[in-house]
């Protein structure tokens, strides 16, 4: 993530909002969720001339959709991924290739392109 604290218009950024504040969200919500607040986190290109981290921005997202929150980072990274491995799949593909044998395997995989 970046070290900068503002950002101009056009600069990728992204907002933080609150929707609904704790014991707002709907009676069937489960208690523990009932507890917290409903939060909003959005990247996109800052509408506003100007923005400092931790005042109000407008931003548009790559879908077009207008939002504005708080501005809580400047050039965010993308922080995700699919977690660690897990040892029981790691031997899934070879298990399939034995248990169709080899031939079946290609044809499975090429007619799924």
């Amino acid at each position: 993530m970046s070290d900068r604290r503002s950002a101009i218009r056009g600069t990728w950024v992204q907002i933080h909002r609150i929707v609904l504040k704790a014991g707002e969200r709907a009676p069937q919500v489960p208690s523990e969720t009932q507890g917290v607040p409903l939060e909003l986190w959005a990247k996109g290109f800052l509408l506003s001339e100007q923005a400092t981290i931790g005042q109000q921005a407008e931003i548009e997202t790559v879908t077009g959709r207008r939002l504005n929150g708080e501005l809580s980072a400047v050039e965010p990274a993308y922080e995700h991924d699919f977690g660690g491995a897990v040892p029981e799949l790691m031997g899934i593909g070879s298990e399939v290739r034995a248990l169709l044998g080899q031939g079946a395997y290609a044809r499975i995989v090429a007619t799924a392109r």
